[in-house]
């Protein structure tokens, strides 16, 4: 556990891995911290030097007052990165952390993206407005558990009820500013004119069961990208790095290999 200052933003991050190897970097999702990649990162770890980190307003790092930005947290990621004197990573983001990814590219090198269950825009101002107020008038324990259940596929609650527990837990204990803000981000986010000057490689992935970003929408993402192709997590909703870690690294080591970093 590892704490920078970027600015006036203080962010947790964790550097794992092979520290000569080329740079792997994790962004999570909405809601979430760094643990949702506990599974994915150790099929990379003989390899890869690994960063994982929690964005503003996430698990340990500072939530300062909203509204953030996607060029915001894209920010972020960059200060930290030349804070840690890493250049031309590859990044793998979830959901909004695939709208960083997919901005952090578009202004900085980058040697491969892989992005999950994301769009270069994700919802609506309406949506967004809407689950903002939802927040401010029922509080992040208020609305844990319906935020929680679109994140997995409908039988993953029955099936592992402490895992579901747990990383309901996770969403319920955010900073509520910090949540809301990022709301903010995806609400006024809109990557739609940038995706096709992206040139990098590219894996786009989607659980088959995502209700918060159907598959078919996430192709979409593949389709617009330049050199970009399209997977699917069998069995999978919104999370796969959490419902089915070992073929989510399966399909990011494979694409990994074929670009070269065998």
């Amino acid at each position: 556990m590892n704490f920078a200052t970027l600015d006036t933003v203080t962010l947790q991050y964790v550097v794992e891995g092979r520290e000569s190897g080329p740079p792997l970097v994790f962004v999570n999702s909405l809601g979430t911290d760094l643990r949702i990649w506990d599974g994915v990162v150790p099929r990379f770890k003989d390899r890869f030097r690994i960063v994982r980190y929690d964005k503003r307003g996430h698990g340990l790092s500072d939530a300062p007052e909203g509204p953030y930005t996607i060029a915001g947290h894209a920010g972020d990621l960059h200060q930290l990165l030349q804070h840690l004197e890493i250049d031309n990573p590859i990044v793998v983001g979830l959901s909004v952390g695939g709208m960083i990814a997919l901005q952090y590219a578009a202004q900085h090198a980058v040697r491969a993206l892989v992005l999950c269950d994301t769009g270069a825009r994700l919802g609506s101002e309406a949506s967004w407005n809407e689950r903002i107020a939802a927040i401010r008038e029922k509080g992040m324990e208020g609305m844990a558990d319906p935020i929680a259940r679109r994140w997995f596929a409908p039988s993953f609650p029955q099936r592992e009820p402490a895992l579901f527990r747990g990383y309901r837990n996770m969403m319920a204990r955010m900073p509520a500013e910090g949540y809301i803000g990022t709301c903010a981000a995806l609400r006024d986010g809109d990557l739609r004119d940038v995706v096709s000057t992206i040139q990098a490689p590219g894996l786009v992935l989607c659980g088959t069961e995502d209700v918060a970003t159907l598959p078919e929408f996430v192709r979409g993402l593949a389709e617009a990208l330049p050199n970009a192709r399209f997977e699917t997590i069998a069995g999978a909703g919104h999370l796969p790095c959490v419902e089915q870690p070992q073929e989510t690294a399966t399909n990011i080591d494979r694409f990994l290999r074929e670009n070269g970093y065998g």
